[in-house]
């Protein structure tokens, strides 16, 4: 008997431990789809936020006639962003689907359960009706042998109508529950319908944006030689921008130099020129600049956007061209799309190494974070000055809009040293 209560004991525990292990395991999973819904409720948000202001831009290009490769970097975004968003939606889908097959489940068994309860009252009624009347009640309470007996038959039916009570209670209880259950079905089913007809609005708009852009393609691919003399332009402008960017290196490099020689005055002679030999292709920094330096990365992927508004019309590194496929454009930096008179902001604290301007790049402003640069180009007006500090957001210029075809694009570049940096992974994510 011992042997047999401690291995009851033991089924019981290993039992209740399961049962918990269970339990654990639905709470980590509805937290985890709970945090799947609101990441995705975000990014539908976010894709949403960006089709907003694509499309926006996309209504003043409309107004120029002369903006069609504009236009067409507008529709290749809006395409992204619509076919994202399509993702987003069909996922979403998915889970109602699943949401709409578990609320099924559920109604199902407690149908079941609402069946048998059903039942169950049934034959409890007929049995009362057969045997539990008023004289037959009277009869079975007198009919005993003493008046224990008598007393326990009395409790006997007290239970039993306390049972049908509850029994009748259960049956309420799960048939209000199912109404309920029914009710949050027909919502998920009525949003799984919105859901539907939103996706369907999304392709329909993503085939216009599609057919817009390759009507824009055919269109700009007839002006061949004048998209290739426009691209040399730019990419003669580009490298004048980088050799400036590399001599005011060596130069701050050279001036570091200079200071530590000066401060070495007291050295061997042999001594300076082992340290500068050492410090000749960095730049050396003083404990401040240090700070800074190390601040700036700590923020890679968080430094706000140089615009308010806009979206990458130019990617980083070598790519295609959007229309002359077979032509390489290499881009030193991002190219941001935004609004006519937008404001230029610096995306960190730092100090103004140098302002500049160059044919086709316009104004050109390049502020020095420890042994980071952020460089601004393409502006209209500049409100700094060489050697001025500034803070993060400050605003330092405008962006320039071509008086051609009325585009409004700040080129914005991130150096570490002499290496170049892919700007996009260093700013916050999203389209502004």
């Amino acid at each position: 008997m011992i042997a047999r209560g401690v291995c009851i004991s033991q089924i019981s525990s290993a039992a209740l431990l399961m049962l918990l292990l269970l339990l654990a395991c639905s709470i980590t999973g509805f937290s985890q789809a709970a945090k799947d819904k609101e990441k995705l409720q975000r990014t539908k948000q976010q894709l949403e936020e960006e089709i907003r202001n694509t499309t926006d831009l996309l209504e003043k290009t409309q107004k120029n006639k002369q903006s069609s490769l504009q236009k067409m970097q507008l529709l290749a975004k809006q395409i992204r962003s619509r076919e994202a968003l399509i993702n987003a939606i069909n996922k979403e889908l998915n889970d109602v689907e699943v949401k709409i097959s578990v609320e099924n489940l559920q109604i199902d068994r407690m149908t079941k359960q609402l069946q048998t309860l059903k039942s169950e009252y049934a034959r409890m009624i007929y049995f009362a009706y057969r045997t539990m009347n008023g004289h037959n009640k009277l009869m079975f309470i007198f009919s005993a042998r003493d008046f224990n007996q008598a007393y326990q038959r009395l409790k006997y039916y007290q239970q039993y109508a306390s049972y049908r009570r509850r029994q009748a209670e259960r049956i309420e209880s799960t048939q209000s529950a199912i109404n309920r259950q029914r009710k949050e079905l027909e919502a998920v089913k009525n949003q799984k319908l919105s859901l539907v007809a939103s996706q369907q609005q999304e392709k329909q708009r993503l085939d216009r944006e599609k057919a817009e852009k390759a009507k824009a393609v055919k269109e700009f691919s007839s002006k061949e030689s004048q998209l290739l003399a426009t691209l040399r332009t730019k990419q003669k402008a580009a490298d004048r921008l980088e050799f400036a960017i590399e001599k005011l290196i060596a130069d701050e490099i050279k001036a570091s130099e200079e200071r530590q020689r000066k401060s070495a005055a007291g050295e061997k002679k042999t001594g300076a020129k082992g340290k500068t030999t050492e410090t000749r292709s960095a730049l050396s920094l003083t404990p401040r600049e240090k700070e800074l330096s190390s601040s700036f990365s700590a923020n890679r992927g968080r430094l706000p956007w140089p615009c308010d508004r806009g979206y990458i019309s130019g990617n980083f590194g070598e790519h295609p061209h959007p229309v002359l496929e077979y032509v390489k454009v290499k881009n030193n930096g991002i190219d941001i799309t935004t609004e006519r008179g937008s404001t230029v902001k610096s995306v960190f604290y730092g100090k103004v190494s140098r302002v500049m301007s160059f044919q086709n790049l316009n104004k050109v402003v390049i502020i020095r974070h420890g042994e980071y640069l952020s460089v601004y180009s393409n502006l209209s007006e500049v409100n700094v000055r060489d050697g001025q500090d500034v803070t993060a957001k400050q605003i330092i210029g405008r962006v320039f809009t071509s008086p051609e075809d009325q585009k409004s694009e700040l080129h914005f570049e991130i150096w570490r040293g002499k290496v170049i940096q892919n700007p996009e992974g260093w700013l916050a994510g999203g389209v502004r």
